[in-house]
């Protein structure tokens, strides 16, 4: 694995292995005002949250390294300590990226990227109202990165004073992920949507963890990193227990492979447990994969010490 100092890249090659690899990254349109009350709207991906009592956002506007002029945004919150972020959904994808273009401090970057302002209720800039989610920030800190090095960086602490959220993206009084639709920032020009959805709810109690997986099981070599860990979440070591699994006297199944290949574990064990190779310790752990795919553990459990 190659290794690059920062101070041996220029800053062009550094700006983009720092935006390659710390991503996927929310992205925040910020809205503000300067003093004469000329409206300025920029996407920034180097944001995000940092504490929820208060809650407190981040966002990151530095100092053009080729011109060093300091961006319209860091001079309006500056100036007026307050205002907007908007959330970034895929449906102004494409607008974000007109407003991200530069313009005089008089151009309002709003009519440029046809957007609508949201009014306010604390603060005074507005939010943008094609976006489902939206925060009105006050300004906490700005903290000058590195000066002492030629450091252009910011990093603005904003305390968030109201929330905005559409009923759309709602679903039992909770925002819905997948309704947000919101996209994130890669490296160079690529973005990513957050459409492709998994599930992997940390657990409330402590893990056994992958160190104590009995070996048969830690060493598979069908198991992935993600599988074992799966495994690993469970409190206590299972023990096996001879009652599984149950089939009725109506239960049939195709071979190994069509079972498996149709998403079926119980087939698949059922067809296994009836041949000869019943404690092949490879087909029980495709078994237990598939298993662990579908949520079950505990049976994933059952099948792998079956071996």
């Amino acid at each position: 694995m190659p290794t690059f100092l920062p101070g041996d890249m220029s800053h062009r090659d550094r700006h983009q292995l720092v935006l390659s690899g710390v991503s996927p990254r929310p992205i925040a349109f910020i809205g503000s005002q300067d003093a004469a009350g000329i409206c300025n709207l920029s996407p920034y991906s180097f944001f995000n949250a940092f504490a929820s009592n208060p809650p407190i956002v981040a966002i990151g506007p530095a100092i053009a390294a080729r011109t060093g002029k300091v961006k319209d945004t860091w001079r309006n919150i500056m100036e007026t300590g307050q205002c907007t972020i908007s959330t970034v959904p895929y449906s102004i994808v494409h607008r974000m990226n007109i407003a991200a273009g530069e313009y005089p401090p008089e151009v309002d970057e709003f009519e440029v990227a046809g957007l609508t302002k949201r009014p306010s209720v604390l603060v005074a800039p507005p939010s943008v109202a094609e976006s489902p989610y939206a925060m009105e920030c006050t300004l906490m800190e700005n903290i000058e990165l590195r000066r002492d090095i030629g450091g252009n960086g910011n990093l603005m602490l904003l305390e968030v004073v109201a929330f905005h959220v559409a009923d759309s993206v709602l679903s039992g009084g909770k925002l819905d992920p997948r309704r947000l639709d919101l996209v994130g920032r890669m490296g160079g020009g690529f973005y990513t949507r957050t459409t492709d959805l998994f599930e992997a709810s940390q657990p409330l109690h402590a893990c056994i963890g992958i160190d104590e997986l009995p070996d048969h099981v830690r060493t598979s070599p069908v198991l992935t990193g993600n599988d074992l860990a799966q495994l690993a979440y469970v409190p206590v070591l299972p023990m096996l227990d001879g009652s599984y699994p149950q089939f009725d006297e109506s239960f049939r199944a195709d071979s190994f492979e069509i079972e498996l290949a149709s998403g079926n574990p119980d087939g698949a064990l059922f067809v296994l447990l009836n041949s000869p190779q019943r404690h092949d310790r490879i087909m029980l752990h495709r078994v237990a994969q598939l298993l662990i795919k579908l949520g079950r553990i505990a049976d994933a459990w059952q099948t792998v010490m079956m071996e």
